[in-house]
This record gives structure tokens, sequence and C-alpha cells, in this order.
């Protein structure tokens, strides 16, 4: 599975983005597609997935109200559409594809299957 990930950049707080990232390979439609974010200095965190089956969403909580994550099965891409940025949303986000029936807090960085290169979200206040 590869995953090729965009939509990264500069905004100020209060702005917004929206990530997208691009699954393809002949076995992607078996991954559940999400995101998590690495901050300078810190670990690699979940921020948001969302199931194939059910279009079951699951975010991180400082997230919530602000990001919303969707999914177009046609064309196997998922978004993150993030409102309200704040400068500690500054990170490397990734995305994740995780093996169908696998999701489940605490969504561990070690149960990602595979990874997209990352995007660059810079937020300045």
């Amino acid at each position: 599975v590869q995953l090729q990930a965009s939509g990264g950049g500069s905004v100020q707080a209060g702005g917004s983005l929206r990530l997208s990232c691009v699954a393809s390979g002949s076995t992607s439609s078996r991954y559940d597609l999400g995101w998590y974010r690495q901050a300078p200095g810190k670990e690699r965190d979940f921020v948001a997935v969302v199931t194939r089956s059910d279009g079951t969403t699951y975010y991180t909580g400082s997230v919530k109200g602000r990001f919303t994550i969707s999914t177009n099965s046609a064309d196997n891409t998922v978004y993150l559409q993030m409102n309200s940025l704040k400068p500690e949303d500054t990170a490397v986000y990734y995305c994740a594809a995780l093996i169908v029936g696998t999701i489940r807090s605490p969504f561990l960085p070690s149960w990602v299957n595979y990874w997209g290169q990352g995007t660059l979200v810079t937020v300045s206040s």
C-alpha cells in the first residue's frame, strides 16, 4: 500500500487547512485510513481515523470539534479538514493505513501498517 499525502502549509492561528491522502496498491481496500502527527521533539500521536465499513470516526480529544476526517471510497482518499487551528497543532502530519477491523483505542502508532511521507503543518500565533 502506498500513501501520498498533501495539503500542508503555514497558517495563522484560527485558520484552516485541508489535508488529503490517496491510498494506492492492490490491497489498499483492506485498510482503514487515518492521520497521526508528530510535533517537534515529541512522539508521533494519533489524530483521527475513519472506518471503511461504516464510516465511524475517532478523534483525539484535543481536535474534537475542530477537525473532521472523511473519506471518498471511490478514489481511496482520506481527508482531514482542520479548522480553528492552534499553534499546538504544529506538527508533521502522517497519513496512516490500518488493517480493517483492527482499529481500537488507544490507536497506538505501532499498530499502523503503512505510513505516508508526512506533510508539515505550521500554525503561527
